[in-house]
């Protein structure tokens, strides 16, 4: 029996669990969320839960050697950490993080040690990439050019679960949703660079709509312009890859930083304070008075506004204290926000994500193509984000273990040694990009 090491048991890991146990493998999870990994384990034979600190170095070690195969679902800080020893150790890695210049840089001495160190095996990133490229290199294939391409991906609650003022329903890390609203952006727009500060990253937002769903809003996600080398697009006039959300979300965001709320300095002094506190402190005010109107003049808008309602209706006026010691605003919102904007029982999540490509075909004429994900998570099951998360990962590491994958060094799915295998199964568990060439 092949023995695989999981590092972490967060909200998306259960669909990897079942799927690589259900595959005959022997899984060992290394987490300080016992409780969590022994439920998704579920008493399985083949699978081990341990309670393990990361910074335990020599216990990983040994847990990394023991393995045939590491799988790391932790925070992205961890990851070029165990890399490392993962090369040491001639062990491949899987993550679904993006690829950082810490990581990038171990791509030679993953080479010459044979070790595959495989990323972005999720959904954003991860299936965005491999849906595009099926796209791009079928396009090249034929003789023909991209010359533009938008993509835009969201997780969200299903149109009939979407019942709250923000739109929104945390299916993986709140901090994670939140850090993103920090990061500048940059895309191409028929041929002209456009830049925007993390500030200002919330003014920039467009309708899209997408049949099924309705009129999404998106925005900019980080550098797009990294992609055009990545995706061998050199010569592309527009590209652009964005964040879906329903409408309403980024002034609703861009209220909070303009409060200060996505502040990430660790203070000691926010435990036992409660959120209507916090409020009047950001809003430079003794606390006196009516809170909606001072934050109304914070922000230069009418006391009615939408956006305030929206504050209120999770508790950032209310008397709910910090819990935690040590923290950001940014962390205490995320405590907030964590027991707030939740599934209940039964409700479901959704994953979009649209490819919309201006084609140049060998003969000169244009062509529009789109590549469409919509899919729904299951009620009372599995949610949508961690199937697509966890299941691209989960078969990488699969075909990785039987040989079907075949690289060293440090690698994206953008190649069809990666990307062909990984849809063509996931279309087999009910996950499809659907193409519809114009």
């Amino acid at each position: 029996m092949r023995k695989i090491l999981l590092l972490g048991a967060g909200l998306v890991t259960g669909p990897l669990v079942t799927y690589l146990l259900n595959k005959g493998y022997h899984l060992t999870i290394g987490t300080l969320d016992v409780e969590r990994a022994e439920a998704m384990v579920a008493g399985h034979p083949g699978g081990t839960v341990l309670a393990l600190d990361i910074v335990d170095s020599d216990r990983l070690d040994g847990l990394i050697a023991a393995s045939d195969q590491v799988v790391s679902l932790l925070p992205y800080l961890y990851h070029v950490q165990i890399a490392e020893r993962c090369i040491a150790l001639k062990k491949n890695m899987v993550t679904t993080s993006y690829v950082s210049p810490a990581m990038k840089a171990l791509d030679a001495a993953a080479r010459e040690a044979g070790v595959l160190l495989l990323n972005e095996m999720g959904v954003d990133p991860g299936l965005d990439h491999m849906s595009a490229m099926r796209v791009i290199d079928r396009v090249r294939g034929a003789g023909g050019a991209v010359r533009s391409f938008r993509s835009c991906t969201g997780g969200l609650p299903a149109p009939p679960d979407n019942d709250n003022s923000w739109g929104y329903k945390f299916s993986w890390s709140p901090r994670g949703v939140l850090l993103a609203g920090r990061n500048p952006a940059k895309w191409i727009e028929d041929g002209t660079e456009v830049q925007v500060p993390g500030e200002e990253l919330f003014l920039h937002h467009w309708p899209l709509e997408i049949p099924g769903v309705g009129i999404l809003e998106s925005y900019p996600n980080r550098d797009s312009t990294e992609y055009i080398t990545r995706y061998g697009l050199e010569g592309v006039e527009t590209i652009f890859r964005g964040t879906l959300r329903y409408p309403g979300w980024c002034v609703a965001i861009k209220q909070l930083v303009d409060l200060g709320w996505l502040d990430i300095e660790l203070r000691d002094d926010l435990q036992g304070r409660t959120y209507a506190e916090l409020m009047w402190r950001l809003v430079g005010r003794a606390p006196a008075g009516d809170l909606r109107a001072a934050i109304a003049g914070k922000l230069g808008v009418d006391v009615g506004h939408d956006g305030i309602g929206r504050m209120a209706s999770v508790g950032l006026l209310g008397d709910e204290v910090v819990s935690a010691r040590g923290v950001s605003y940014l962390d205490a919102l995320c405590e907030l926000l964590e027991r707030r904007l939740v599934y209940a029982e039964g409700e479901r999540d959704m994953i979009a994500m649209v490819h919309a490509f201006d084609v140049v075909e060998a003969d000169g004429t244009h062509r529009s193509v789109t590549s469409t994900l919509v899919d729904y998570g299951i009620p009372h099951g599995d949610s949508s984000m961690s199937r697509c998360v966890a299941l691209p990962a989960a078969i990488g590491t699969h075909r990785i273990l039987t040989g079907e994958i075949q690289l060293t060094g440090v690698h994206v799915p953008v190649i069809p040694a990666i990307y062909e295998p990984v849809l063509a199964e996931l279309e087999t568990l009910g996950i499809n990009v659907v193409e519809h060439w114009g």
